[in-house]
């Protein structure tokens, strides 16, 4: 499994889904496996969660940093 790939994946679709963001935001885990569809195993969920909200968090201050550099 690539995990990077994973991680794009699923940050694309909580991304563009509304109702799978509040999800992720309750329950990381168990929105995670709801998109790829397979139990991940425990050794790994740490890592695609945190590399999950990483890019999330990434996304929204690129766009931040856009908007701002925009003023200027």
């Amino acid at each position: 499994m690539d995990i990077k790939a994973k991680i794009n994946e699923i940050v694309d679709k909580i991304k563009n889904d509304p109702s799978l963001k509040e999800d992720f935001q309750k329950d990381p885990e168990k929105a995670i496996e709801k998109v790829i569809g397979v139990d991940i195993p425990d050794g790994m969920v740490d890592k695609v969660v945190d590399g999950v909200k990483a890019k999330l968090t990434a996304d929204k201050l690129g766009g931040v940093a856009g908007k701002l550099k925009g003023l200027l």
